[in-house]
């Protein structure tokens, strides 16, 4: 089991655009948003491109210390 110190929670928040797309978008990770069919696809979409940046963040000398877990808590606009 992955200590609670080593533990990453994102909020990705889910919004329907004007023309019917959704747009989720990880809160903590500037830039990190993606559009998708479906809120479930934009999440996905989402999810995808957080671990591409964290992983080259770490690639780049931001290693996480010790394991890592990532959990993402989604919140869908009305």
């Amino acid at each position: 089991m992955v200590p609670v110190e080593n533990r990453m929670s994102y909020r990705v928040e889910i919004e329907r655009e004007d023309d019917g797309r959704w747009i989720a978008e990880v809160v903590a990770l500037p830039g990190v948003l993606a559009y998708g069919s479906s809120p479930e696809n934009a999440l996905a979409n989402a999810q995808a491109m957080a671990l591409r940046v964290l992983a080259d963040r770490i690639e780049h000398g931001e290693p996480p210390h010790g394991p890592l877990s990532l959990r993402f808590e989604t919140s869908i606009a009305p």
